[in-house]
C-alpha cells in the first residue's frame, strides 16, 4: 500500500459530487413514504406511554378519530422525559434508550411529525461519512485513497439511504460501530508504536487517552443497540488473535477498557435479563413479524442491496441474477485483502463480517428459514463488506496493466450508477422492502380512502395493533376507527356505508358476520395480513334504509 498516496482531483470531485447526491436523495419526499409498524413503536416509546395504556385508552369499542392516536406518538404535555425512559425499563427494555433520549429531546424542539423525527436520522447518517474515513485511515493508514471510495460508495449505497430515512436506531447503530472500530483500532496501532518514539509520560497519556475513547464509545453502542455485544466480541477476538493468545500489554489494556464499557451498560443490562426471565416465567408469546425467508437466499438477497437495490422480491429470479454478480465481487474482495494486507488489517475486516452475524445465521441454518426483520442485525457485516470492496477497487485502479486499470474503472463507474439509480428510485417510493408487516399499507390506505363513510374495525393481537397506528398516517380524516380488545364482537353504527376489518381471524370474521347477518369479502391480501369488506344483503340495507335516518350521529 506504499504506492498509494493522496487520491487524484477526480476522486476527490466524485466524493464531493456523491456527497451532495447522498443529501438530497435523504432529504427527498421523507414524509411521503410509509410511517411502519416498527417506526410508530419508536414514537410510542418516545412519547412515554406503553401498549397497554394505549389498548385501555383507544381499543375499548369506542368510534375514534385518526387525531385520537397522536399523543402516543410523540412528545405529549402527559409524559416526560423520565417517563420515555421508565417505558423502556418497563415495558420495552430490549430497546436501550440512547436513541429515544436523543429523539425526546429532537421532537421537543422540532415536533412530532413524521419529518422531524426521520430528519434525526437523516442528519445522523452525515456522521457515518467522517467516521469511515478515521476507520480506513486506521485500518490501511492511506491519505484519501481507500478512505474516498469507501465514503464514495457509502453515500450513494441504498441500504444506508433505507436506515438514514428510518425513525429507529439502527443509523445511530452504525456510527457507533465505526467510532468504537476506529477508536480501538488507533489505540492498538499507538500500542505498537516503538517506545523510544514518545516520551514516557505522553506516551501515558495518549495511551489512557485513546482507550478510554474506545471504553467510551463501546458503551455508546451497548446504550443504542444490544447486538452491540456481539461487535464487542468481534472486537475481542481481533485483539487475542493478533496478540497470538498471549496476555501482552495491548490485551490488558483492551480487558479493561472492554470492563469499563460493561460496567457502564450494566445497569441496563440488569433490566434487560430481569425481563428475560419475566419472559419465560410468564410463558408469553409475540407474535410480532414471524414471516419466515429461506436462508441462504435471503442472504445473498441483503448482499446485493448494498450495491444495487430496485425492491425485487427475493423470489424473483431476476434478482439471483444480480446477487450473484455482488456474491462474486463480495467473495472477490474479500480474497484480495487477505492475500495483500497484514493480518493485523483483513482480520479486522473479517472478524467484522463473520462474528456479529453468526449468532443470527447458526440457528437459522439449521432450520432452514430466518426472520424477515432480520436485515438490521446484519449492519456490521454491511460495513465490513464495503470496506472490502473500496480497498479492492483502490488497489485495482493503480496496479498491473492499462487495460486492467480500464476495467476497473468501468466497474466503480457501474458501482455509482448502480446506486444512484437505487437511490433515486427508493426516494420515489412510497414503500419499500424494510417497511414489513407495513409495506401493503399504501394500497390498503387507498382502498379505503375511495370509500364515502369508512369505518376499520380492529383488534390488538400481533401486528394489528402496530399497523393500525400506520395506517392512520395514510387515511383521510373521515375515517373512523373501532378497536377492541381480545377479538370483542364490535358494536357496528348503521351510518357507516363502508365497514373494514384488519386482519380478522377465521372465528372473529365468522362471529362478526354472524352476529350482523352479513358477509365479507377479502379486498387486499399479502404475505403479512388482510384486509375484509363486510357487506349486508341488498334486502337487509334496503329495509335498513328508513332506521339510518333514526341513528344518533354520536
Amino acid at each position: 500500500m506504499r504506492h498509494l498516496k493522496l487520491g487524484p482531483s477526480w476522486l476527490r470531485f466524485l466524493v464531493v459530487f456523491l456527497l451532495v447526491m447522498s443529501i438530497l436523495f435523504r432529504f427527498v419526499n421523507l414524509d411521503s413514504k410509509v410511517y411502519s409498524h416498527d417506526e410508530t413503536h419508536s414514537s410510542l416509546r418516545i412519547s412515554g406511554y406503553t401498549t397497554t395504556q394505549v389498548k385501555q385508552q383507544i381499543f375499548n369499542g369506542l368510534i375514534i378519530a385518526r387525531e385520537s392516536f397522536a399523543k402516543f406518538q410523540g412528545v405529549n404535555q402527559e409524559k416526560n422525559l423520565n417517563d420515555t425512559i421508565m417505558t423502556l425499563v418497563t415495558a420495552d427494555s430490549q430497546h436501550p434508550p440512547l436513541y429515544y433520549l436523543i429523539a425526546r429531546l429532537w421532537m421537543g424542539i422540532f415536533g412530532n411529525s413524521v419529518i422531524a423525527i426521520r430528519s434525526l436520522s437523516v442528519l445522523i447518517s452525515f456522521l457515518v461519512f467522517p467516521c469511515v474515513y478515521w476507520l480506513c485511515q486506521e485500518l490501511f493508514n492511506v491519505p484519501l485513497l481507500v478512505s474516498g471510495i469507501a465514503i464514495a460508495l457509502m453515500a450513494i449505497s441504498p441500504i444506508h439511504l433505507v436506515y438514514a430515512q428510518e425513525a429507529q436506531e439502527y443509523i445511530l447503530w452504525l456510527v457507533t460501530i465505526l467510532l468504537s472500530s476506529a477508536a480501538l483500532l488507533q489505540a492498538i496501532n499507538l500500542e505498537s508504536k516503538d517506545k523510544d518514539e514518545l516520551a514516557k509520560e505522553q506516551q501515558r497519556s495518549d495511551r489512557f487517552a485513546t482507550w478510554s475513547i474506545y471504553s467510551v464509545t463501546l458503551a455508546l453502542s451497548f446504550y443504542t443497540f444490544l447486538w452491540s455485544g456481539f461487535v464487542a466480541v468481534a472486537h475481542g477476538t481481533y485483539v487475542i488473535i493478533t496478540n497470538r493468545f498471549q496476555l501482552t500489554e495491548t490485551v490488558r489494556a483492551y480487558l479493561l477498557a472492554s470492563l469499563v464499557s460493561f460496567l457502564a451498560f450494566m445497569p441496563w443490562m440488569t433490566v434487560v435479563i430481569a425481563d428475560f426471565f419475566q419472559f419465560l416465567i410468564s410463558a408469553e408469546v409475540t407474535t410480532k413479524d414471524l414471516s419466515l425467508v429461506p436462508v441462504l437466499p435471503f442472504l445473498v438477497m441483503q448482499l446485493s442491496r448494498i450495491f444495487f437495490d430496485l425492491n425485487l422480491a427475493w423470489e424473483n429470479p431476476f434478482s439471483y441474477l444480480i446477487a450473484s454478480l455482488f456474491l462474486v465481487l463480495v467473495g472477490y474482495a474479500i480474497y484480495v485483502i487477505c492475500q495483500t494486507t497484514n493480518q493485523k488489517t483483513w482480520l479486522f475486516i473479517v472478524t467484522l463480517i463473520v462474528v456479529p452475524a453468526l449468532p443470527l445465521m447458526l440457528p437459522d441454518l439449521f432450520s432452514g428459514s430466518i426472520r424477515a426483520a432480520s436485515e438490521p442485525y446484519l449492519i456490521p457485516a454491511y460495513l465490513g463488506i464495503q470496506v472490502a470492496v473500496a480497498y479492492l477497487i483502490a488497489t485495482q485502479l493503480y496496479n498491473g496493466s492499462e487495460s486492467r486499470r480500464r476495467n476497473w474503472q468501468i466497474i466503480i463507474g457501474l458501482l455509482i450508477i448502480c446506486g444512484i439509480i437505487s437511490s433515486r428510485v427508493s426516494s420515489q417510493a412510497k414503500t419499500w422492502w424494510n417497511k414489513g408487516v407495513s409495506y401493503g399499507n399504501p394500497q390498503v390506505a387507498q382502498i379505503i380512502n375511495q370509500t364515502a363513510s369508512p369505518l376499520l374495525i380492529s383488534d390488538a393481537s400481533g401486528i394489528n395493533y402496530g399497523n393500525v397506528f400506520s395506517l392512520s398516517y395514510l387515511l383521510e380524516p373521515k375515517v373512523r376507527f373501532l378497536l377492541v380488545q381480545d377479538q370483542k364482537v364490535p358494536k357496528i353504527p348503521d351510518k357507516f356505508t363502508d365497514i373494514f376489518l384488519l386482519n380478522p381471524s377465521y372465528d372473529w370474521r365468522q362471529i362478526i358476520e354472524k352476529r350482523y347477518d352479513s358477509k365479507t369479502e377479502i379486498v387486499y391480501s399479502d404475505n403479512y395480513y388482510s384486509v375484509w369488506k363486510l357487506i349486508k344483503p341488498r334486502s337487509l340495507r334496503r329495509r335498513d334504509i328508513p332506521r339510518k335516518n333514526k341513528l344518533s350521529t354520536a
